[in-house]
């Protein structure tokens, strides 16, 4: 089984596109930090994070934004513009939850989507008259 868990912070803006065949991928940078002081190193991934889900959360992942990301890893070689061979750690995310960190400067303005940064949860739109219309009748 190949699942790579781990928290860091993002590298840079999620950027969402969609291939040839016309699925929808929602990329970004993160860099995980481990050790301190003198030791401390930075091991940078580039994330994928596929279809709809990846989609309702770009607005959110933005540079420095810390993130819990759990997925498949595979190790990309390259060969870059200059001949230099190169590795790449890839993550084909399975998992992705906002733990805080920078506060993200402009929120989403589509009603229809409600996510919490803190917890990472995204929840689907309750149906017009659900009963929960304010806060104070959600049982959690």
């Amino acid at each position: 089984m190949n699942v790579w868990t781990v928290s860091g912070n993002c590298g840079r803006d999620a950027e969402v596109r969609a291939t040839k065949a016309g699925k929808m991928v929602t990329s970004w940078s993160v860099a995980v930090n481990s050790g301190w002081g003198d030791n401390k190193t930075t091991t940078w991934a580039n994330c994928n994070y596929w279809g709809d889900r990846g989609e309702k959360v770009a607005p959110y992942l933005k540079k420095g934004q810390q993130v819990v990301v759990s997925g498949e890893l595979t190790l990309r070689e390259w060969t870059d513009k200059e001949g230099n061979a190169r590795t790449t750690l890839d993550v084909n995310v399975k998992e992705l939850t906002l733990i805080g960190g920078k506060p993200v400067a402009k929120a989403p303005t589509d009603p229809a989507m409600n996510v919490h940064p803190p917890t990472g949860t995204v929840l689907t739109p309750e149906p017009a008259g659900s009963g929960f219309e304010d806060d104070s009748a959600i049982p959690f």
